[in-house]
């Protein structure tokens, strides 16, 4: 995670119109000084205490587990920033038993601008060396909108434009990312697998044999990880004018068995019928989207 930090914070700097700010686990945040970076280092230190949070003083245990999470770090421009350079990171509790499909999480964003300014390369070379030293399972590049606020009901008109465009990723619209186990989240333009997936596809060799897009390229980051990338740069798409995204499509097929099933379980707030995720998506909108590459 260090590695992954410095990455990105090489590539975009440190300043007011980027990343200026950083939240620790419940702090209400400081900005970033030689004070805060010593206190990060030390959260992010390979070695802790204990191995299991059983092992822990109840009061402590107690503590932890009603927060949900061992670590958390969210790096931004500070309060009510909504300039689109965002690194999230979630640490899951390193329990005996842990709850069913709980993983640690590490989200970064960057804004559209970033793209335009420095092309696809410079973002698919960030991406790969702050993937080279995370031992993930699986992990994505693509377009992707990121709400800072939930839509309100009456947004019919813009909620109805997100979903012509299967390429842009609503999925950040739902909040229980960290849940989603070791299914693999989607296809986008860069697609990062590692195990269980990868084994049970038989490998990168196996894998780039079913895949007979000339837009897609499979290549091995060690014995244990792949990226496969669909094309030299990420696409909207537009089911309006016919663009849906054919090697997006045939990825998706491949994956089908180990893809994240929709989970309708959460639910906006007095809704009658009820509507799901940030965007008030109906049932039916949230299942045609979440199956947009399959159907």
């Amino acid at each position: 995670m260090s590695h992954a930090v410095k990455s990105y914070m090489q590539a975009v700097g440190q300043g007011p119109s980027v990343i200026n700010h950083l939240y620790t686990n419940d702090d209400e945040g400081n900005p970033l000084n030689e004070e805060t970076w010593d206190y990060l280092h030390y959260l992010l230190r390979p070695e802790r205490p204990f191995r299991f949070i059983e092992e822990l003083s109840d009061p402590t245990l107690y503590r932890l587990q009603k927060r949900g999470y061992a670590t958390q770090l969210i790096f931004d421009g500070g309060f009510g920033s909504t300039n689109g350079y965002q690194l999230w990171y979630r640490a899951r509790l390193p329990s005996r038993t842990p709850p069913p499909n709980l993983v640690s999480t590490l989200t970064a964003t960057l804004p559209t601008e970033y793209l335009h300014t420095h092309g696809p390369t410079k973002v698919r070379e960030l991406a790969l060396e702050m993937a080279s030293q995370l031992r993930f399972t699986t992990g994505h590049v693509g377009l992707a909108l990121q709400l800072y606020w939930p839509l309100r009901s009456r947004e019919d008109a813009f909620r109805a434009e997100l979903l012509r465009y299967p390429g842009i990723d609503l999925r950040p619209a739902w909040s229980h990312a960290h849940r989603m186990g070791t299914r693999v989240d989607g296809v986008h333009w860069l697609n990062f697998l590692a195990q269980p997936v990868l084994g049970q596809l038989g490998g990168a060799t196996a894998l780039r044999a079913r895949l007979q897009s000339p837009e897609t390229t499979v290549y091995p980051l060690d014995e244990e990880r792949t990226v496969i990338a669909l094309g030299e740069h990420p696409e909207a798409g537009d089911l309006s004018t016919g663009q849906a995204l054919p090697a997006y499509r045939e990825l998706a097929r491949v994956l089908e068995p180990w893809l994240e099933p929709l989970d309708l379980s959460d639910t906006t707030t007095l809704d009658q019928p009820p509507t799901y995720s940030s965007l008030r998506l109906t049932q039916d909108e949230a299942t045609r989207w979440w199956r947009r590459f399959l159907d």
